[in-house]
């Protein structure tokens, strides 16, 4: 009987909709499963044959310490995903190198700590001219916590948000907005060892005149969606082009539509996203299956 962790925050637990069903699922197929914190001292991390990473949303304010923690069970044990993709996960700057890979991008701007924040600020809106709003946003952060939509014009604004992100040591990322995403939302592709399982719509979470997000996490509205063919074929593009061997366990990719209608990815999530059970019958019951067979290999190996 494999014995699988599911790892949380005491904070998000009430909020993650996907631990009871992947519990659930988990136990029907065999499993011993124990929910628990990342940060809870008490736990022994190397009596588990599997460490699955579910929702450690508080990670990007604790990042030096969730890193070292995520990296010292990474020897102890099996951790999902493995600690290589969950470090080049957690900083955005991973875009730049999907980009590089050819994939296409939601066009992506780093700003780093003493930069020249006027000369970048003003590099970015001459190669957009043509975008009225914009996205600052940390380059580590989840969700959409500390992160706020512009107008362009709004210089003051802008410059004082990205001076805060700088002098905490963050480096930033800026984005253009892309208008459709207010009526067609965010596509959401979730794959479980590089298969496709299923595909959610995500309502525009950043809203026009609304401050950065502080909570820990935003709620979202989600309804199941069908992708299309173009976006299954840049979500497995993405995959594909993955810096690692073998594909992830599991996979979140983010897509929006560019005003040509051509997806775009905006985030590929690897750490914790969530994974919408609810929105595709049989998920829960295919991801449990899937770890198993991890659990499998790993006592063949």
């Amino acid at each position: 009987m494999p014995h699988i962790a599911l790892v949380t925050v005491h904070a998000a637990r009430a909020s993650d909709a996907d631990l009871a069903p992947l519990q659930a699922a988990l136990l029907d197929a065999g499993a011993q499963v124990a929910i628990v914190d990342w940060d809870d001292a008490a736990v022994d991390w190397s009596v588990f044959d599997l460490v699955v990473l579910r929702s450690c949303w508080d990670y990007t304010e604790r990042y030096v310490e969730f890193l070292i923690w995520a990296e010292r069970v990474s020897h102890l044990t099996r951790l999902l995903n493995d600690f290589e993709i969950v470090r080049w996960n957690t900083d955005k700057h991973y875009l730049a190198d999907l980009e590089r890979a050819g994939i296409a991008i939601v066009p992506s701007h780093f700003i780093e700590p003493e930069a020249d924040v006027m000369a970048e600020l003003q590099a970015f809106l001459d190669a957009h001219g043509g975008c009225a709003e914009l996205v600052v946003k940390p380059a580590i952060g989840a969700g959409s916590r500390d992160t706020q939509r512009h107008a362009r014009h709004d210089i003051d604004a802008i410059s004082a948000h990205v001076e805060r992100l700088l002098r905490a040591g963050r480096s930033v990322l800026l984005q253009p907005y892309l208008d459709r995403v207010d009526d067609a939302g965010e596509t959401a592709l979730i794959h479980f060892d590089g298969a496709f399982s299923h595909a959610i719509r995500k309502g525009p979470l950043l809203r026009k005149d609304a401050g950065p997000t502080a909570e820990l996490y935003a709620p979202e509205q989600i309804d199941a969606r069908e992708p299309g063919a173009d976006e299954r074929a840049l979500a497995t593009k993405v995959l594909a082009a993955l810096p690692f061997a073998g594909m992830p366990a599991y996979a979140r990719v983010d897509l929006i539509r560019a005003a040509d209608g051509s997806p775009l990815l905006l985030e590929l999530e690897l750490t914790e996203p969530s994974l919408f059970f609810a929105h595709g019958p049989g998920s829960a019951q295919c991801f449990a299956a899937s770890l198993l067979a991890h659990c499998a290999q790993d006592a063949r190996d």
